[in-house]
Order: C-alpha cells, then sequence, then structure tokens
C-alpha cells in the first residue's frame, strides 16, 4: 500500500491507526435468500414482543455431534501461581445429540440428548416438552428449518395436539 501510493509504510500505519483500519481482520455474514424471509422474521420477533396470551415461547435448538471425551491422565494438582493443567490427549466416548428448549422469559432450560438426531429423538423431545410444561398453556416453540422439524410423522403428532405451534426462523439465519 506504501509503495503504491508513495509514502512511508509507517504513515500508512499511522492513517489505519487514526482511523480504526483494520483491514487484516475480516467479518462474516450470510444474506438469507428465504422467500418468506419477512413473514418468519415478523412471525418470530412478534413472538417475543408480544406473546400471546395463556402462552409459552420457548426457543428450541439442537446441538449435534458433542463429543463425549476423556482425558487419558488427571490434571496437575493446583497450586499458587499454577494454573489448571490437562493433558492434550484424550479418548472418545462417541458422540451425543443435546436436544434444548430456552424460557426466555425466566431463563430455565428444558433438556434431554439422544445417540442420534433423527425425527424420533425430536419427537420424542416434544412429547417431553409437552408433559414437563403446565397443559393449560399453549406452547409456541421457535425453531430452525432442520428436516427433523418438519418430518411427517412430527407434523402428523402435532396435528394432534393443539397447543404445540412451530414457528419456523427464517433459512440461514440464526
Amino acid at each position: 500500500m506504501a509503495r503504491q501510493v508513495g509514502v512511508t509504510p509507517a504513515s500508512v500505519q499511522r492513517i489505519w491507526s487514526a482511523n480504526d483500519i483494520k483491514p487484516h481482520l475480516t467479518r462474516t455474514f450470510k444474506l438469507s435468500r428465504d422467500p418468506q424471509f419477512e413473514a418468519k422474521f415478523w412471525d418470530v420477533i412478534g413472538l417475543y414482543l408480544n406473546p400471546p396470551d395463556r402462552a409459552l415461547v420457548l426457543c428450541c435448538d439442537e446441538k449435534s455431534q458433542c463429543q463425549a471425551l476423556e482425558r487419558t491422565q488427571p490434571g496437575l494438582p493446583l497450586g499458587i501461581g499454577h494454573v489448571r493443567t490437562r493433558t492434550h490427549d484424550y479418548t472418545r466416548h462417541g458422540t451425543i445429540t443435546l436436544f434444548a428448549v430456552l424460557n426466555y422469559l425466566d431463563g430455565r432450560i428444558l433438556s434431554t440428548t439422544a445417540t442420534q438426531h433423527t425425527h424420533v429423538e425430536w419427537l420424542a423431545f416434544l412429547k417431553k416438552v409437552h408433559r414437563q410444561t403446565p397443559p393449560e398453556l399453549a406452547l409456541h416453540l421457535i425453531v430452525d428449518n432442520y428436516a427433523t422439524h418438519k418430518h411427517p410423522v412430527v407434523r402428523a403428532w402435532l396435528a394432534k395436539h393443539p397447543r404445540m405451534h412451530l414457528h419456523f426462523t427464517p433459512t440461514g439465519s440464526s
């Protein structure tokens, strides 16, 4: 840059510093191409800003492939001036999927783990949420667009449980 514009590298650095320019840093983003983006966006935002009466709004997600790791040796004893230690090697004990819902009003989380991440486990989790929430409240679950959420077996179960309502985030959005 300095050579291109005929100044010293120090001058370029001063200008960049003075203007908080950091060309070595990058941020990533993704624009959703969901044709229903706006409708889904306002549906989800509306639930948070103005939840229905006698309803519970829950934010749902799953984290697949959580690794169950065990260190091969215990850490060294703590002491004054010594930080916690752990070995770099470990034994793998497979993976699990964590399913969780967050009640954003009180911060409570309802969760379960499963060995797989299919519609069967998702439906079992929905049934758990159904059982462990007050039956007099409608449940509005905000979910992403993962295929298991829309599986025909899941849709059939939801049709028989009218208090459960799924609201989908726009595709490609968090």
